[in-house]
């Protein structure tokens, strides 16, 4: 199933019943089944699945954080003057965070009424809860800052590193969180000591990580292949070396997705192309073979069997996976 929707994919990901959803640079949300939301009155900039799993959480350029269900769409907030580049939501906790300039914000799904701001010396480039959906890390310049979620006042955990911090990802068992940053690294910290893990090498930018097979292991774009991370022990990836999967020295991988528990990633190319492997044999199977633009969003669902891709000018599809 393929689409072509004449505006940049801001993001794909899939609701509970499996149904694939795409944030657009037109401010629209696209569904598979043929549904659109006009959620922003600009560009789509983040987007991410509600607490509940019914529909998509979307941060635009209008300073605006919409839910869109089929349809329908309702306001969760708004910034005046801000951009909404980053959003995330904690089905364990029922609460959505955002980024807007300097300052995280907290809403409650279940109440409206509830309403928290942090604030930062830089701006905040993404935000991510921990598995629990307790606290909330935020990745800023020289460093990622965590923060309770619910306690107003508070001084935040500041895991430190020079340069600007750009994407995070924690590790399914909270006890790392991995950021990607504006040079071409990936760094982390064990949160409970704050280790740092410095791991360079890649010939571009990391902007894409997921962890899978129970957070064994890690994914990342950023080179030819996708980068795996292993992840097993206290000292995560520390002393490790990182394995490369469909190495091709023509393209670079953009994006990935991965399962949670399996060992299934999926990979989508800056040529166009879109492809999965299962690291058992670490057989890589082209779900995408011809080419176009870069890919710029990739989703696969929990249990690995379909995959959702976008690329930068308004081309997605769905695949099913064997």
């Amino acid at each position: 199933m393929t689409f072509s929707f004449d505006a940049y994919v801001t993001a794909a990901l899939f609701d509970r019943h499996g149904r694939a959803c795409f944030a657009l640079g037109d401010g629209t949300v696209r569904f598979e089944d043929g549904a659109t939301a006009q959620a922003h009155k600009g560009v789509a900039l983040s987007a991410c699945a509600h607490p509940s799993g019914e529909g998509v959480i979307t941060g635009g350029d209008d300073g605006v954080v919409a839910w869109s269900r089929g349809e329908t769409v309702s306001e969760i907030a708004k910034v005046p003057g801000r951009w909404i580049e980053s959003v995330a939501a904690s089905p364990e906790s029922k609460l959505i965070a955002f980024a807007a300039g300097k300052e995280l914000h907290v809403r409650d799904a279940g109440d409206p009424a509830f309403s928290r701001v942090f604030v930062h010396e830089k701006s905040v480039a993404d935000v991510a809860f921990d598995p629990k959906g307790r606290r909330i890390a935020t990745a800023t310049y020289n460093g990622a800052w965590l923060w309770y979620a619910r306690i107003a006042e508070q001084k935040p955990m500041v895991l430190k590193w020079a340069g600007s911090h750009v994407a995070l990802a924690w590790s399914p068992d909270g006890k790392f969180l991995m950021s990607s940053m504006q040079e071409n690294q990936l760094h982390g910290w064990r949160v409970a000591d704050e280790k740092n893990l410095k791991m360079g090498g890649y010939p571009a930018k990391v902007k894409s990580l997921a962890f899978l097979y129970k957070g064994q292991m890690l994914a990342t774009s950023g080179a030819n292949g996708a980068v795996i991370w292993p992840f097993s022990g206290s000292a995560g990836p520390l002393g490790k070396q990182a394995a490369e999967i469909g190495f091709d020295e023509s393209a670079m991988v953009n994006r990935v997705a991965a399962t949670p528990v399996g060992n299934r990633v999926a990979a989508g190319l800056d040529d166009g192309r879109v492809w999965v492997c299962d690291l058992t044999d670490q057989k890589i199977d082209m779900l995408k073979a011809e080419k176009g633009p870069p890919i710029s969003a990739l989703a696969m669902t929990a249990d690995g069997k379909r995959v959702a891709w976008g690329d930068e000018e308004g081309g997605a599809g769905v695949f099913e996976v064997a």
